[in-house]
């Protein structure tokens, strides 16, 4: 099981669009319907800082939206946008969890 973390923070300017591209990637992750790739994206209190979080259950998974027309429109134009801080990747492993992840 693998656990990523993308953070970044955009312009003001840019949140709304950033926000319309996020549920454009969500719509076509909902649409895959697939029960081992789990995503989420949350806005922290500061109103422009994302904090992506994906969980999969196979290495196969973990790559599901690098496939996404959606998700790649998404990363071109939040780049092209020249948020304020370039997002930030991490990989984290599962420990434990409180509820059934899969």
């Amino acid at each position: 099981m693998k656990a990523t973390r993308v953070i970044y923070k955009t312009r003001p300017e840019y949140v709304e669009k950033n926000k319309a591209n996020i549920e454009a990637v969500m719509k076509e992750v909902r649409a895959l319907k697939n029960p081992g790739f789990k995503y989420a994206t949350y806005l922290h209190e500061d109103g422009l800082t994302f904090m992506h979080f994906a969980v999969a259950d196979t290495e196969e998974n973990s790559k599901i939206l690098f496939d996404l027309p959606a998700f790649k429109k998404f990363r071109e134009e939040l780049l092209a946008s020249g948020p304020e801080t370039l997002p930030k990747t991490e990989q984290f492993s599962v420990v434990a969890s409180g509820y059934d992840i899969f």
